[in-house]
This record gives structure tokens, C-alpha cells and sequence, in this order.
């Protein structure tokens, strides 16, 4: 730490010519009054001394120690008169830079005996002149002081508040960047990950059909299908993200819901999967829920078709009490599973499912199958 920091610690250069030039004024100031040394109980030396001081103390403690050059100017003017200069500058320093009224209250009393020595006051016009004084050289200016002191306090809390508030919005913006991000990828799994799935199964029965060439052109055509639905919803997705301009730019579909489970279905059996779909409630469900339900029947037959061809698949969605009931149950695989999967659709369910209030279980079957139930509220 350097010998200026060491002085005056958190000031630089306009700071530390401030500091000066007060110390040097109160300095000249004392000089002045010693010229006319009318009431002083002491040689003139002690009050250029006292001044000289007063300078110093005011120019290295007005803002560390303000007690210090406020006693020393107080106690100084008991014998010097001319010391009573710096009283206002010494009480600004002490309302600016101490906080406890205790001492600012004690401060005030002391200063103002020392100013006005009431001991000698004997007429009116006395009293009147030395309560004059006390107002400006003690009272108004410790009030300014203090006044400063709550303003730059304000100020801080205000900085902080604002810094605070901004900070706060930056998590908030990324976070909600995040939870755009985790949706998205969420989606494109969903909606991509099943048309792709279903053109894996696709491919292998044209393999398994060669001989039919009526069943090779009717699954190459669904495999064309397939990818040209795949490659628009990812164009939309990827639209959605490049869009500068939400409302304008971004396209916008209908969301699949219960009513869609049947053709979700058929595209599955189409692809030579054997789905069973149990008759669906006929009463309506909040849209969230009914997108809910469809995405959970989607991401379930997905990964029925990666990680067990050809076992038998049944979808349920059942309507109760104040929920809906999703289940998806498949059987063992009937040939080896090639597919690895992540395990992050089931998490994305999950996460879905929480979203709304409601429960995932997922688990393996003692038949060697798999489940998936999911209870919405609805």
C-alpha cells in the first residue's frame, strides 16, 4: 500500500485537493482572526500554532477521525478566539462522517459551550448573538453534514438496489434462455427422435419385403413420408430459434393432443409395429394435459420400437376423478434391440409431468417389458 493510500484511503487526486485546500483555508482563516486578537487569554504564537494544528488534523482525520479536529478546534477556542474559524468546517466533518446521534448530540453540546463561552455572556444582546452563532457555526452545519451523509447513504442503497435488480434480471433471462433451450430440445426428441424411429422400422421391413415389391414401394413411400415430416418439423423448430421476431417470423402449429393418439397410432403400425390403442375418453381435457398425454404415448412407443422390436404394445388413457390416467405397457423384445438410448426422453416426461403437477413411473416389467404410467391432473 502506498504512502497516499495509507493517508487517505479511497481518495485520489480531486479528493486529496479537496482534503487540502479545507485544511489550508481553516489555516488562513485562524491567521486572519489572529489580527485582531481582542479576548484572547494566550500569546499570538499559541494561535498560529493552534492553527497550524487545526490544518493538519483537518487535512490527514476530517474524514477517519472527525472527533479529533472538532475537539482540538473546540479546545483551542476556549483560549484562542481566532480558532473559531474552523468550528462550522469541523462540525460539517462531524454530522458528514458520524453516524451515532449520541456523540453527534454530545459533539453539538461541546462545540457550542466552546463557541460561545457562555460564562462570559451577561446582557440580552449577548445571549441573542451567541445563540446566532451556535445556529450557523454548530447547528447548520452539523444538519448539512448530516444531510450529505443520509444522501450519499441513499444513494449507495439505491446503486446497490439497481445493481441488484439488474443482476437479478440477468439470472432471470438466462434461466428462462435455459428453460426455452431444455423445451426446444425437449421437442425436437419428442417429434424428431419418433418420426426417425419409425423410419428405422420402416427401413428394416422394406429388408424383410424384398420379395414384394408392392410392400417395398408402400414402405419406401412411407419412409419418404416419414423424413419429409421430420425434416419440416425440424425446419420449424430451427425456424422458431433464428426468429428474430416471435410473432411475425416464427411459424406456428396446432399441438397434437388426445385426439391425435389414433393417428400416432396408425403411423406406428404402419411401420410394422403392433399397437393396440384402448377406446379413448370422450370427455375433453385442459389442452397442456391432452399435449401431456400425447407426448408420453409418443416417447413410449419410440422407445418400444428402439429398444423392443416387435413386442406387442398397449396404450391406455383412462379418465378418473379430477386426473387423467396414461399407461403404456410393452412386451419383450421378439428380436435383439440395436438402439441405445440416453435415457433423456423418459427425463424430459418427467420433467413434463412435474410441470403440471402430476407423477411418472417407469420401470421394467417381470415379463421382461417395460411400462410407463403417468397420472395428469385433468
Amino acid at each position: 500500500m502506498s504512502l497516499r493510500q495509507r493517508l487517505w484511503p479511497g481518495l485520489r487526486g480531486r479528493g486529496i485537493a479537496l482534503e487540502a485546500g479545507l485544511a489550508l483555508l481553516s489555516t488562513v482563516g485562524i491567521g486572519v482572526g489572529l489580527q485582531t486578537p481582542e479576548g484572547s487569554t494566550a500569546p499570538s504564537w499559541v494561535g498560529y500554532a493552534g492553527g497550524v494544528v487545526v490544518g493538519v488534523a483537518l487535512l490527514f482525520l476530517r474524514r477517519r477521525a472527525p472527533l479529533v479536529p472538532f475537539v482540538l478546534t473546540a479546545a483551542l477556542s476556549l483560549v484562542s478566539p481566532a480558532t473559531t474559524v474552523a468550528v462550522p468546517l469541523t462540525s460539517y466533518a462531524v454530522g458528514r462522517y458520524v453516524g451515532r446521534w449520541p456523540v453527534l448530540a454530545g459533539a453539538a453540546v461541546a462545540g457550542s459551550v466552546a463557541l460561545v463561552e457562555p460564562w462570559t455572556l451577561s446582557t440580552l444582546d449577548d445571549w441573542l448573538g451567541a445563540a446566532a452563532g451556535i445556529a450557523v457555526g454548530v447547528i447548520l452545519a452539523g444538519a448539512l453534514g448530516a444531510w450529505a451523509r443520509t444522501r450519499a447513504a441513499l444513494v449507495t442503497a439505491l446503486t446497490e438496489r439497481a445493481e441488484r435488480a439488474e443482476s437479478e434480471q440477468e439470472l432471470m433471462a438466462r434461466d428462462a434462455v435455459l428453460t426455452e433451450r431444455t423445451r426446444i430440445a425437449r421437442e425436437m426428441h419428442d417429434v424428431v427422435g419418433h418420426r426417425v424411429s419409425l423410419m428405422v422400422l420402416q427401413s428394416g421391413a422394406i429388408e424383410m419385403a424384398a420379395a414384394d415389391r408392392d410392400r417395398v414401394e408402400q414402405l419406401s413411400r412411407q419412409v419418404q413420408t416419414a423424413g419429409r415430416q421430420a425434416l419440416e418439423e425440424l425446419r420449424q423448430m430451427v425456424g422458431v430459434l433464428r426468429a428474430e421476431d416471435v410473432d411475425d417470423d416464427a411459424p406456428l402449429g396446432p399441438q397434437p393432443g388426445l385426439a391425435d393418439l389414433s393417428r400416432l397410432v396408425a403411423q406406428s403400425r404402419d411401420a410394422g409395429m403392433t399397437v393396440e390403442l384402448r377406446p379413448l375418453p370422450d370427455e375433453p381435457v385442459d389442452p397442456s394435459v391432452g399435449r401431456a398425454a400425447f407426448r408420453i404415448v409418443q416417447e413410449a412407443v419410440t422407445n418400444a420400437a428402439k429398444h423392443a422390436p416387435g413386442a406387442r404394445v398397449c396404450v391406455t388413457v383412462e379418465r378418473r376423478t379430477g386426473e387423467l390416467l396414461v399407461r403404456v405397457i410393452n412386451g419383450p423384445a421378439a428380436a435383439r434391440a440395436e438402439s441405445p438410448g440416453g435415457g433423456y426422453g423418459l427425463v424430459g416426461l418427467a420433467e413434463r409431468v412435474r410441470t403440471l403437477g402430476g407423477r411418472l413411473d417407469a420401470g421394467p416389467r417381470l415379463d421382461g417389458g417395460f411400462a410407463v404410467e403417468a397420472v395428469l391432473p385433468a
